[in-house]
């Protein structure tokens, strides 16, 4: 790009090479040891360069030297990786060396305690860039606040609400997000889904599955020497209860029905008939196939199997609380893939030690990862009375592919913003 100062003086910048040139002289520039900063940001060191420039052009004093002293290399930037408890990322960065350096801590730190705030600041104040995996560790404006090296956050997928935003803005701290994946091929009669949704979909029918098939404690009974111990629940003719009948809730409805034959209600605070039935014609299905509850209560006493799929906020907190589970049957099986907040865990507890509904399959926790003392852990469940319970560690979405494609975006942001490219997928 050239830049005219006047007629008689045109610049030319080079930011790879961080000099200047022009028809009369060569000026350069080192940087590296007053002003290393200035190398990961074009802007900063365009506007550095400008004015040492412009003094140059009017004193003759300033002349480069003949044998211009070699530019000491810049110090790699760090890069931090939380919570890629598989290891998929750190290889991905590698062909970034020597300009970056990677390190992975795959042990999340919440710092909801203040002794693990403590440990998290530690851990990342020597970092310019972070990547993190979606609502797991959080990043508080206090956390924030202390990472004065913090330049990137990268996330997966188009948002993150763990992170404040707000902060990261007051901070000059730029997050970005990647943009949702090609949507996985289906049948032409249904409406396409993303990698993780359609990971999603499944990971809830092998719950529900396997919670009415009991397949995990069967197969426990079996590997101890025992055999036939209990009885499966049938689903066909049953009511599936589906809390959120978006995207997925539908996806995961539209299943239920044609695979299983279940009858299908739906509910949600801004869901009519005509949207559902919107839904169910998408997939081929006849008006009515999904139809709607006339209450949250309503869903909660009719449904035999009752998936959620609502979107966590303020207002859907707790939106399963001690009264929904008071409703249920005693035979429902309860499944949750999408957020651990949306349940009342004290209470689904409380439920399940008295046998209030038959069992539950989890994804999801209110804190993750579940701490060794949770009463989740524990192996009495299903006996004495009590819920049968299946758990999952929030895997989801954890197909090698959907990871390995957010991780791929996320280096895709490095690479951008290393070569003072435009940050894509910018959050704030």
């Amino acid at each position: 790009m050239a830049t005219s100062f006047w007629p008689s003086f045109t610049l030319k910048i080079d930011i790879c090479e961080k000099r200047y040139s022009s028809p009369q002289r060569v000026i350069t520039i080192s940087t590296s040891t007053r002003f290393p900063h200035l190398f990961h940001s074009p802007t900063l060191m365009k506007a550095r360069l400008l004015t040492i420039a412009r003094r140059a052009s009017t004193n003759p004093t300033i002349h480069p030297p003949s044998n211009p002293p070699a530019m000491a290399p810049s110090p790699p930037l760090q890069l931090a990786i939380l919570d890629d408890y598989q290891n998929a990322a750190a290889p991905l960065f590698a062909h970034l060396a020597p300009r970056l350096n990677s390190t992975s801590f795959p042990t999340t730190l919440d710092p909801s305690s203040p002794s693990h705030t403590t440990a998290l600041i530690a851990r990342l104040r020597p970092f310019a860039l972070i990547a993190v995996m979606r609502e797991r560790t959080p990043l508080p404006a206090d956390v924030l606040g202390a990472l004065p090296n913090l330049r990137l956050l990268i996330t997966s997928g188009p948002q993150n609400a763990a992170i404040d935003l707000a902060a990261c803005s007051r901070l000059g701290i730029v997050v970005a997000g990647s943009p949702p994946p090609p949507a996985a091929p289906t049948p032409s009669v249904s409406p396409r889904l993303t990698p993780s949704l359609a990971s999603t979909k499944e990971h809830t029918w092998a719950l529900i599955l396997g919670l009415a098939r009991n397949i995990a404690r069967d197969d426990a009974v079996v590997r101890a020497g025992g055999w036939q111990t209990s009885y499966a629940t049938g689903l066909a003719g049953k009511t599936l209860g589906v809390l959120g009948l978006g995207r997925l809730g539908a996806a995961v409805a539209h299943v239920g029905a044609v695979a299983f034959g279940m009858d299908v209600l739906a509910w949600s605070s801004s869901l009519s008939q005509a949207g559902a039935d919107e839904k169910a014609l998408a997939y081929g299905l006849p008006a009515g196939t999904f139809a709607v509850a006339t209450s949250k209560e309503d869903l909660c006493r009719r449904a035999d199997v009752l998936s959620m799929h609502y979107v966590l906020s303020d207002r859907s907190r707790g939106i399963i609380g001690a009264e929904e589970l008071a409703v249920m049957k005693p035979t429902t099986l309860l499944v949750n893939t999408a957020r651990g907040p949306l349940v009342d865990e004290r209470s689904l507890l409380m439920c399940l030690e008295r046998g209030g509904i038959a069992g539950v399959g989890l994804d999801v926790f209110e804190r993750e990862p579940l701490g060794r003392e949770s009463r989740w852990r524990t192996e009495g469940w299903g006996r004495e009375g009590s819920g049968r319970v299946l758990l999952s560690p929030h895997t989801g979405y954890v197909e090698e592919g959907v990871m390995r494609g957010w991780y791929a975006e996320a280096v895709g942001h490095v690479e951008r913003w290393l070569e003072g490219g435009e940050v894509v997928g910018r959050l704030n």
